[in-house]
């Protein structure tokens, strides 16, 4: 039987190869994007199981607080093309550091950080090295036929 430790790399190994692959959609496109912002989920962390209604919840609850902050907030949902497991999230402008302890405050295991078009993954008990992932643009499906350039990821005019 393996002990805590193994369980504990075994866990955090197999949740590292879930990030790297994870997508992105959206409902309906999206073709600007700031400089740098953050996605955020309240759903069920990495091993646990809630309720369909306490997911709800919890995402409500998430949307409430980051539109009372105001600002610049987009529905993007993120998901695994192996498994199927998909995420109703939240994008949004917020300083990592805050993001990190909204991500604490709704139990998630990580959030994903997106600047100048780079997709890392941040833990957010901080004992883990963030990762890099990605172009964001290229894991985002369903975008407008646009080129990958900087000009997508142009803070939007309100």
């Amino acid at each position: 039987m393996p002990d805590e430790t193994e369980s504990k790399s075994s866990t955090y190994t197999d949740m590292r190869s879930v990030y790297m692959e994870t997508r992105f959609r959206m409902e309906r496109k999206h073709s600007e994007w700031p400089e740098e912002f953050v996605i955020l989920s309240a759903y069920a962390t990495t091993g646990q199981t809630w309720t369909h209604e306490q997911n709800r919840t919890a995402d409500r609850q998430l949307e409430a607080e980051m539109r009372a902050l105001g600002g610049w907030l987009v529905r993007i949902e993120g998901y695994s093309p192996s498994s199927g497991h998909c995420e109703p999230s939240w994008a949004t402008v917020m300083p990592l550091g805050r993001a990190i302890e909204v991500g604490k405050r709704y139990k998630q295991d990580a959030i994903f950080h997106v600047h100048d078009e780079k997709l890392t993954v941040v833990y957010c008990d901080g004992r883990r090295p963030s990762q890099p992932v990605a172009s964001f643009l290229s894991r985002l499906d369903g975008r407008p036929n646009e080129s990958d350039s900087r000009d997508a990821l142009r803070e939007p005019t309100l």
